[in-house]
């Protein structure tokens, strides 16, 4: 009995202390948004000078991080929204909204009159119903200098028939929070985890929240079973047999006075509806075969054609107490929820190239027989070193990782070119985290990212796109070259700071100005990263976490 009450005294404890916390963020937190009302009203005022719909060709995007994209339901449609852009000195967030066509391969800027308030690490999700419905909750706003937060917990619906935005206004919902996760399960949006910080505190969650498609009402789920720790930037996604899958993230703990410390998740959990009990849900730790990724935060998931969750990228992070260093990885992996296992996504290179492999393997008929889906029996990945040097005189060294072209036990035939012999180097997207993913007729869509160049962070604005039928290779869309991105450094006078706070957030600086810019990072990447949940500081952005 005396040790069954000191457990249960115990939970109680934790529980208190859990509250207590809560309730201390909310309270430093309020008064940092009341600071941000002021210039959230003034961008909603500017906001409100929209009265009509207005569609505008325009090149490519500007660099963003943080932004969501979505495949329209109907049509040929990629649709970017929000996300933010820091270029060493300021911090600007947007509520912008481009389709880009896929069949014209061309950009278009979207206005539609009462947007939701500007926003970054928010969460989209598209639903099929009434030609199309974009639906998209919280996210945070930041001051230019980066050094207040402004958590939503608003949710917004964009009717893509009628071109027009809705803010549905239901009680009963999720605290405002960052780098949270959602997803349309039958008729319902499921969300769960995510972040809340003060420029003091802060706090992760593992809640989840359903809201009712059909009755615009909001529920707290309680799920039976342990669940997973709280955290934010994880993969969740839906099964074919409808549960949801909830995989790594990242979350970190206060070991002592000012100093945080770090974890990136790699544990694997099923959220599924029980038996016979309406509105009731369990949790369920699950242990995957096959080649699982490994350890990393900042990942990117989509979902293929064939109900498979697929992985991209993310960075490693080697953690000490003062700093914090990252590998950035371009890899892709597929989690297939029917078979409870993971596989290594394994190009298998141009036409041509495959060819003459077929020819060089007629030679060795048993290396055939041994290149797997999963790469449980493929050589090492290959890891590429690179230096560009920037307009400062800067160098900005990438390290790629390219899968192996050779499977495991095949000789390389002597007709085999080398990547160099074939016609060049491969094209890929580079390592990144944070990348944004859409999947619109078995093809795959990769926006952007960031990656992280000694104390500079660049912010991409590149895209990609993948064939996830042939799995053969990357088409290059629109190519950006880091070397050639702005950055001011820090120590810039106050006043150059001043002016550009001031300026930097308004529609004209938004729209166009990263367009030659750079990356969405801060003066100290690897410090940054480990004081404010991914966000190098003093910036908003939480670059390898959400």
């Amino acid at each position: 009995m005396g040790k069954k009450g000191k457990k249960e005294k115990k939970g109680r404890g934790a529980e208190k202390t859990a509250a207590k916390m809560e309730k201390k963020v909310s309270k430093r937190s309020r008064k940092e948004e009341e600071d941000l009302e002021a210039l959230l009203a003034h961008f909603q005022a500017l906001d409100a000078t929209k009265t009509q719909v207005v569609e505008t060709p325009c090149p490519p995007p500007s660099p963003r991080l943080h932004a969501s994209l979505s495949a329209h339901p109907d049509k040929d449609e990629l649709i970017l929204f929000g996300g933010e852009y820091f270029n060493g000195q300021k911090t600007s967030v947007y509520n912008e909204l481009y389709t880009y066509s896929i069949r014209k391969d061309a950009w278009t800027k979207v206005e539609i009159p009462n947007p939701p308030p500007r926003r970054c690490a928010h969460q989209a999700v598209l639903v099929p119903q009434g030609g199309g419905q974009l639906w998209i909750f919280g996210g945070e706003f930041a001051s230019p200098d980066g050094e207040q937060f402004y958590h939503y917990k608003d949710l917004w619906v964009l009717h893509l028939a009628t071109k027009t935005w809705e803010q549905v206004r239901a009680t009963g919902g999720p605290s405002g929070r960052s780098g949270h996760r959602m997803v349309a399960c039958k008729r319902q949006l499921i969300l769960f985890g995510g972040f809340h910080e003060s420029t003091r505190d802060y706090i992760y969650y593992n809640d989840v929240y359903a809201f009712d498609l059909d009755t615009f009402t909001w529920s707290r789920l309680c799920p039976s079973g342990t669940g997973p720790t709280p955290r934010s930037g994880c993969q969740m996604s839906v099964t074919p047999q409808g549960s949801i899958v909830i995989y790594g993230g990242y979350s970190k703990q206060r070991v002592k006075k000012d100093v945080d410390r770090g974890t990136q998740h790699s544990d694997m959990f099923l959220l599924q509806p029980v038996d016979g009990r309406e509105g009731k849900w369990g949790w369920t730790r699950i242990n995957p075969a096959g080649a699982k990724p490994t350890p990393r935060s900042g990942f990117s998931v989509a979902v293929t054609p064939n109900h498979q969750t697929l992985l991209f990228g993310g960075v490693c992070d080697q953690e000490e107490e003062e700093s914090l260093e990252g590998d950035f990885l371009n890899d892709l992996h597929f989690y297939d929820a029917t078979r409870n296992r993971w596989f290594a996504g394994q190009l298998k290179g141009p036409k041509s190239e495959k060819k003459k492999r077929r020819r060089g393997r007629k030679a060795e008929p048993e290396g055939a027989d041994k290149q797997e889906r999963g790469g449980a029996g493929a050589q090492e990945p290959l890891e590429v070193v690179r230096e560009v040097v920037a307009e400062d005189g800067t160098v900005v060294t990438i390290k790629q990782v390219l899968a192996a072209p050779v499977p495991a036990g095949q000789p390389q035939s002597e007709e085999e070119d080398s990547p160099d012999e074939a016609g060049g180097p491969v094209v890929e997207p580079s390592p990144r985290s944070n990348a944004m993913l859409a999947v619109k007729h078995g093809r795959l869509y990769l926006y952007g990212g960031m990656f992280e160049a000694g104390d500079r962070q660049v912010t991409l604005s590149d895209l990609y796109c993948l064939d996830l039928h042939k799995m053969q290779e990357w088409t290059a869309l629109v190519e950006v070259d880091p070397g050639a991105q702005e950055w001011l450094e820090d120590t810039e006078s106050e006043e150059d700071s001043d002016e550009d706070a001031e300026g930097g957030s308004d529609d004209e600086d938004s729209g166009d100005g990263g367009g030659e810019a750079g990356g969405e990072c801060g003066a100290h990447a690897g410090a940054g990263r480990q004081e404010t949940h991914g966000r190098a500081a003093p910036e908003p952005s939480t670059p390898c976490r959400t």
